[in-house]
């Protein structure tokens, strides 16, 4: 009795690998979107909490400037005058949001001045989170 496998059957077993696989990727392509947004929503409640906790530490006016590409933390010295206290980054893994660009300003209480409810929407592929604010400051991720 001969030890190893004949051409055919590697063949027959590359094949239905080719088939496990090719039924594999789509969901973990789904998985990777779903997982660049949640990432990006984090980011975008955690620079709002380190904004309003800055706010308060240093009680001071604090500006927090959100584009697309990035989100910027600046402390305002006087009406001319910011200082960056802090960055951060958005899109770097492809996922688009709408509602930007802008300007959240918190007060030295650490409350937010000058807009109503505000509502962002990440998404990348299939997968999508809305990024709710309040004008309290609360913020839910839907």
């Amino acid at each position: 009795m001969r030890r190893g496998v004949t051409l055919l059957e590697l063949v027959i077993t590359l094949a239905l690998l080719g088939v496990v696989v090719s039924m594999a990727l789509p969901p973990a392509g789904a998985l990777r979107d779903r997982l660049a947004v949640d990432d990006d929503a984090r980011t975008l409640v955690g620079a709002y909490a380190r904004a309003r906790l800055t706010a308060v530490a240093e009680r001071r006016v604090i500006v927090l400037t959100l584009t697309p590409d990035s989100l910027v933390l600046r402390a305002v010295e006087s009406p001319a005058d910011t200082v960056e206290r802090w960055r951060g980054w958005l899109a770097a893994n492809g996922v688009t949001c709408t509602g930007l660009p802008r300007q959240v300003v918190f007060a030295p209480s650490g409350a937010t001045m000058g807009f109503a409810n505000l509502t962002y929407t990440l998404s990348r592929g299939t997968a999508r989170k809305q990024v709710v604010v309040s004008r309290y400051g609360r913020i839910r991720i839907i």
